[in-house]
């Protein structure tokens, strides 16, 4: 524990510092940007290991503000290129499924709910090359190690989909220990309603502001812009749980939404803590594999390479 509150405090200092002036070392070099095409590269570039696609690594902290100080949030904006949102969106779209809940007491771990009504899917950890460079340019910015993130996730918010007011920081069935930080970058604009809103952050003023929408004016918000990319921590630096970071997605009002969530944990992520026999989490295991769980949501049921199965034994697969 002593060597995380290290570690954290070092973070924050390192990041706040960063706000503020650039670190040039070779990897955080300020991006030039390209007169021609207003910055953007071109998608050859990106998909390529060499010329322009390497300053995708790069950061310009200049275009970093820190929105809130309860909880820590900094907005990035462009921290995507175009030809990346895009890519990321491809990558995703033929693969969505409607978005479950995780809950602190488990109960709906793996659950469809109206609580949460987009779809997303998850991206392999490096998955391609555009895909690995993006990973490379989080750990960069944020100063927290690429392998205690997970798998980003995509997801697709279409007309009065939303998600309610919830916390990322539970703790799970693996030694990665609880979501330290969320990222949320956004991959497309949306023409009302989409907002990101910290219900218990200081309140905006926009209360005769109609470009806002009425859950956005419920506390501090943030619009999603293409290429914009959001970060705020779960945490405070002695490891508590910050209240204040308990956040929503806003219903889209018109268009529609992409984002993409990565995860940050305490500790190294996907290190699972093995069942010491053949037993079940849940009492409702042996309900659920009679439902048909086990084939319907194998996911919870089962388990993947990054976590333990809740109902193995109901399952029949120990």
């Amino acid at each position: 524990m002593g060597i995380f509150l290290v570690f954290v405090f070092v973070f924050f200092l390192l990041l706040s510092v960063t706000v503020l002036s650039f670190v040039l070392v070779p990897e955080q070099l300020q991006l030039e940007q390209d007169s021609n095409n207003n910055g953007q590269r071109n998608a050859s570039s990106l998909d390529s290991g060499s010329g322009d696609g390497n300053m995708t690594m790069r950061v310009d902290i200049s275009q970093v503000t820190q929105i809130l100080k309860h909880p820590k949030a900094f907005i990035y904006q462009r921290f995507l290129f175009d030809e990346e949102c895009d890519h990321i969106i491809g990558l995703a779209k033929d693969k969505l499924k409607k978005s479950e809940v995780i809950t602190t007491d488990d109960v709906e771990i793996g659950m469809i709910s109206d609580e949460r009504t987009s779809s997303d899917t998850f991206l392999e950890l490096n998955q391609d090359e555009v895909v690995s460079r993006i990973e490379r340019r989080i750990a960069t910015w944020t100063f927290l190690p690429e392998g205690n993130g997970e798998g980003i996730q995509v997801l697709r918010y279409e007309k009065d989909e939303k998600n309610d007011p919830h916390y990322d920081s539970y703790g799970d069935n693996t030694t990665s220990g609880h979501r330290m930080a969320t990222l949320i970058m956004y991959l497309s604009d949306v023409q009302k309603g989409g907002e990101t809103v910290f219900p218990l952050g200081k309140e905006n003023d926009k209360e005769d502001d109609d470009t806002w929408s009425d859950c956005a004016k419920k506390g501090y918000a943030v619009k999603p812009k293409r290429g914009d990319a959001l970060l705020f921590f779960n945490l405070h630096p002695n490891s508590t749980e910050d209240m204040d970071s308990l956040h929503g997605g806003c219903p889209v009002i018109q268009g529609v939404k992409w984002s993409a969530t990565k995860w940050i944990h305490v500790n190294p992520y996907g290190v699972i803590k093995k069942p010491s026999g053949c037993a079940d989490e849940k009492e409702e295991c042996t309900i659920w594999a009679e439902d048909g769980e086990c084939q319907k949501n194998p996911e919870f049921m089962l388990g993947t390479k990054f976590s333990v199965g809740n109902c193995l034994k109901s399952c029949n697969v120990c």
